[in-house]
C-alpha cells in the first residue's frame, strides 16, 4: 500500500476576512500525480499559498510525511517541497540558466556556507541533463523562449531534490506545443525521479490525459475527486463550468478528453 504523503484535512484559508477554501479535505499518495482543476476564483492558487504556509490557515491541518506543516521550518520544507508557477514578466530576470538554478540549492547550504560547493554543481549539472537545458545554461534567462525558460524553474524546483512537486499553472501562456512537453517532461521525471506531483491546471484535457487523479474545486470547496474517467464528464462539466460540452476517449490515450 502507497504511503500517505501529503494529508489535508478540513482546511479553510483565505485573505483576511475573505475565506477562499471551506472545510477541504484530501489525501495524496507518494508518487503519484494530481490535478487540482476548477473555474476562476475557485480556490486552486489558495490552495497552493496555503500548502507552503504562504496563507496560515484558519482551521484545519496540513500533514507533509504525517507531520504537521506547522512544525516544520521554512527551509526545512524548502528542501522536501519545491513550487513551479505559471511565467510572468517578474520572473524575467537578467541571470544566467545556471545560476538561476543553482538558487534551488540554496535550502541545502550548510550554517555560514555563502556560495556553492562542488555536490550543488553536481546536482544541478544533473538536472540540467534531465531537462534537455544543458546546452542553456550559459545563455540569459531574458533571452531564451517561454517554454526553455519554464524547464529552466521546474530545472531549478528539481535541484532542490523534492519529494513533492507543486505546480500552479506550469503551462499558462505557453502555445500547445510547449504545454505538451512541459507535461511529457513532468510525468517522465515524476517516475523516474520517484517525487509526487500536485498541479493546479486551467487546460482539463492536459488534467485528464497526464494526471492519475484530479481534484475540482468549486467555491472553495471540493466538488469532486477521483479518477479523470470518474469526474471529467458532460454533467459534471455543465454543472461546475456551466458549459456544454462533448466528452470521449482520447486518441492518444484512453483518458477521456473534451470537445468545445
Amino acid at each position: 500500500m502507497d504511503e500517505v504523503i501529503l494529508k489535508v484535512d478540513n482546511i479553510s484559508s483565505g485573505y483576511e476576512k475573505h475565506l477562499v477554501l471551506k472545510n477541504l479535505s484530501f489525501r495524496i499518495n507518494e508518487g503519484e500525480i494530481i490535478g487540482v482543476i476548477g473555474p476562476n476564483g475557485s480556490g486552486k492558487t489558495t490552495l497552493i499559498r496555503s500548502l507552503t504556509r504562504i496563507l496560515p490557515l484558519k482551521n484545519g491541518s496540513i500533514r507533509f510525511k504525517n507531520k504537521d506543516i506547522i512544525d516544520i521550518s521554512y527551509k526545512e520544507l524548502a528542501k522536501e517541497v519545491a513550487v513551479v508557477s505559471q511565467l510572468n514578466s517578474s520572473l524575467f530576470f537578467s541571470a544566467r540558466v545556471e545560476e538561476v538554478i543553482l538558487l534551488g540549492r540554496i535550502p541545502h547550504f550548510r550554517s555560514f556556507q555563502l556560495l556553492e560547493d562542488r555536490g550543488d554543481r553536481e546536482i544541478v549539472e544533473k538536472v540540467m541533463k534531465l531537462t534537455d537545458i544543458i546546452e542553456l545554461r550559459e545563455r540569459d534567462l531574458s533571452e531564451i523562449s517561454g517554454g526553455e525558460r519554464q524547464r529552466v524553474f521546474i530545472a531549478r524546483a528539481l535541484a532542490q531534490q523534492p519529494k513533492l512537486l507543486l505546480l500552479d499553472e506550469p503551462t499558462a501562456h505557453l502555445d500547445i506545443n510547449h504545454r505538451l512537453e512541459i507535461f511529457k517532461l513532468v510525468s517522465h521525471l515524476a517516475k523516474e525521479g520517484g517525487f509526487t506531483v500536485l498541479s493546479v491546471l486551467h487546460d482539463l484535457n492536459l488534467a485528464s490525459r497526464f494526471c492519475e487523479r484530479l481534484i475540482i474545486l468549486n467555491n472553495g470547496e471540493v466538488a469532486a475527486q477521483g479518477l479523470p474517467e470518474e469526474v471529467i464528464n458532460k454533467v459534471k462539466i455543465r454543472e461546475i463550468y456551466g458549459a456544454e460540452v462533448n466528452v470521449y476517449q482520447g486518441e492518444m490515450s484512453e483518458k477521456p478528453q473534451i470537445l468545445y
